[in-house]
């Protein structure tokens, strides 16, 4: 390979979206007096999280109704009863705060500044555009990247091979000389490969490559390939 570019993911790959968003939403919901039990509201919503996302992806819902319908219907699962005002409220803080939390995969700082100087390096995220540009300044990754391409940017989403050529072309970047590194085997993996770009795949969230494809379990691991 011969590679000149890497491609990130943000959540999930670099930022400990588990792991922050968890913090968030215990920050949020000691804010307006939420009583549920934490574990069992945590562990009810990150599969129907990850499924509403799923249906973003796929443009079957929308932003208003993912950050809505996830709330909701882990409530509901809860036998938790509260009004839609309230979730709408919940919805809007989650937002607000959830940017303010920063923890990072272990070795992300490391690895980024291994690379930093060998390769140029970008973000193409399915996440929203407000929220991700505050994600990457407060946990200090900005100076590390030099495009950052989003979804409501470009207006399709990963896996979409128009988001990808959006970004290489924003880079000045070669397909072929390109590597998309993330955590999502559909949307990232799959996703690059259909534009020509090389890939290496996070097992960090206990995804299962479907196809022969080169693999890290760690981020210090990329060192292997690059």
């Amino acid at each position: 390979m011969n590679i000149k570019h890497i491609f990130f993911d943000l959540d999930h790959t670099l930022w400990d979206f588990e792991t922050n968003s968890n913090k968030t939403f215990e920050l949020i919901f000691d804010r307006h007096k939420i009583n549920v039990e934490f574990n069992d509201f945590k562990e009810i919503y990150k599969p129907i999280n990850e499924k509403y996302w799923k249906l973003f992806r796929e443009d079957k819902v929308t932003k208003a109704d993912l950050r809505y319908s996830r709330l909701k219907e882990a409530f509901d699962l809860l036998n938790y009863e509260i009004n839609d005002d309230i979730i709408d409220v919940l919805s809007e803080d989650y937002i607000t705060y959830l940017s303010t939390h920063n923890t990072l995969f272990e070795g992300a700082i490391d690895i980024l500044s291994y690379l930093q100087n060998k390769y140029q390096m970008h973000i193409i995220t399915n996440g929203f555009e407000e929220v991700q540009f505050k994600k990457l300044k407060n946990a200090k990754l900005l100076p590390f990247f030099d495009q950052i391409i989003t979804s409501e940017k470009v207006g399709v989403k990963k896996p979409n091979p128009k988001i990808f050529n959006y970004a290489l072309n924003a880079a000045n970047a070669k397909a072929d000389e390109s590597i998309m590194i993330g955590d999502n085997f559909q949307a990232d993996i799959l996703g690059a490969k259909s534009a020509g770009m090389h890939t290496i795949f996070c097992e960090f969230n206990g995804e299962v490559a479907t196809e022969p494809v080169m693999s890290v379990s760690k981020l210090m691991q990329l060192k292997t390939y690059l």
